[in-house]
Order: C-alpha cells, then sequence, then structure tokens
C-alpha cells in the first residue's frame, strides 16, 4: 500500500512496485486519481485497487486498510508517502497551518503505521518505509512545520524498528533531495517571493546548490530506493534513513 499515490513519488513508486510484481493498493486524498493510477497498471498487467484515504482520518485510514485486507488477503509494505508543504516564516506562521502539515505528515504516518501493524503482526513480518527528506537531517528556510515534521518520522522508524523486530517487522526512511514533482514546482515562487530572488535562483542557489552536479533526484531514483527496501528481507538495515540527494547532505 502506497500512500499519496496518485501523482508524483508516490505514483513512481507504485509502478515500480508493479513492474516488480507486487500487487497494489493505490491510496490517496484524491480519490479519483487514485482510481486513475490503479486502471493504469491493470492495463499494464498488475493486479491493482485504488483506495480513497485522508491520511488523517482514523477512521478513512482503518476503512482503506480494512478493503486492502479483504482484497488481498495480506499488507507486505507500507510506503509512508502522503505529504504537503507550507513555505513561510516562522513569525508568519499560522497555527493552523502548523497543525495541518503536521497532521498529514505525523498523524497520517502513525494512523497507517499502526492499520499496518496489525496485519503485519498477525502475518509474522512486513516492511514500513517512511518517506522523510534531506529535510529529515537537514534545516532550511521557511520550512519549519515541515523540517519538525521530517525529522520525527526518523524518531517513529525507530520505535517501529525496536518494537517490530520480534514480528519480522522492519522499517526504514527515505530521505530524497529536491524531485522535480508539483510539490516542490509550487515552492519555487513562494521561495522567491520570501527570499527576494527570482525563480531560477531559487533552483540554482537553494534547491540544488548543495547537490554535486546540479541535478534534481527524479522519482525514478527514490522509487528504485524504495523496492531495494522493502524487498531487504532482514534487520540489516532497520531504523535506518538514506538520502537519496545527488550528494547535498552527505553523510
Amino acid at each position: 500500500m502506497v500512500t499519496g499515490a496518485a501523482s508524483g513519488i508516490g505514483k513512481e513508486i507504485a509502478r515500480c512496485f508493479a513492474r516488480a510484481g507486487a500487487k497494489l493498493a493505490v491510496a490517496d486524498l484524491d480519490g479519483d486519481g487514485a482510481h486513475q493510477v490503479a486502471r493504469e497498471l491493470q492495463r499494464e498487467g498488475a493486479q491493482a485497487l485504488g483506495v480513497a484515504m485522508d491520511v488523517t482520518s482514523e477512521a478513512q485510514v482503518e476503512a482503506a486498510t480494512d478493503r486492502v485486507l479483504q482484497t488481498f488477503g495480506r499488507l507486505d509494505v507500507l510506503v509512508s508517502n502522503a505529504g504537503i508543504q507550507i513555505v513561510a516564516p516562522l513569525e508568519s506562521l499560522s497555527f493552523a497551518d502548523w497543525q495541518r502539515l503536521l497532521a498529514v505528515h505525523l498523524d497520517g504516518a502513525f494512523l497507517t503505521t499502526r492499520a499496518a501493524l496489525r496485519p503485519m503482526y498477525r502475518q509474522g513480518g512486513g516492511s514500513i518505509i517512511y518517506m522523510g527528506s534531506v529535510h529529515s537531517k537537514e534545516a532550511s528556510l521557511f520550512k519549519a512545520p515541515y523540517v519538525t515534521a521530517k525529522h520525527g518520522l526518523i524518531g517513529l522508524a525507530k520505535v517501529v524498528a525496536k518494537e517490530g523486530a520480534r514480528h519480522g517487522v522492519r522499517a526504514i526512511v527515505i530521505c530524497p533531495g529536491f524531485v522535480r514533482t508539483a510539490l516542490v514546482d509550487r515552492q519555487i515562487p513562494e521561495q522567491a517571493r520570501a527570499l527576494g530572488i527570482s525563480e531560477e535562483a531559487v533552483i540554482r542557489e537553494v534547491m540544488l546548490k548543495e547537490t554535486v552536479d546540479g541535478q534534481f533526484t527524479t522519482t525514478a531514483d527514490v522509487a528504485a530506493v524504495a523496492l531495494f527496501f522493502a524487498s531487504f528481507a532482514s534487520n540489516a538495515l532497520t531504523g535506518q534513513s538514506l538520502v537519496v540527494s545527488h550528494g547535498w547532505g552527505m553523510q
């Protein structure tokens, strides 16, 4: 089950997993978009189910997970990918926007994790992959709730790794750099206004400045890493996080 899978990174992960033979639940707040991606995967020969899911709604997460289990009989991998972005300086950031972003990233990760752990524990194993960010380890101007939430996902993954180990459940965080998705495209003019620079300068001097080659990370890059972690069967990597960023944030 991949959340936020109607577009961007989530959609590419769903396509990558389907090509590898997985049965896919495509979950998204945009239910029509989720069903459209599922139909595309079905036309390519995959078994896929589209489900509408607001990850901040306990009832919707539980109902969608139940439907996945009724359809496929088990849940082996959860990719907690749903996310939003809000760009604003701290002094003018509204509490409502702070709460909204943390609800999607952290409440959503918790609710989908809890719903997935129950069947994974019963069946004797599984893999939970969180979509972090370089901002799980670094900070940037005007992104306080996003940076806070992405750091929080690493903490959640570590707890899941410890609690899930005896049940055969692994947890990992993927930390991409800037990926040229609709989410990032919306940030470019927002950051240009906030910083008083051109959009081209945002790309060159903010988003890609710390990369080794001036290149965006691609959805395919992230999907390939997700597939590797989903199919890695031992606990050797559980609780870890991997930066996928063309050299930004080397560790």
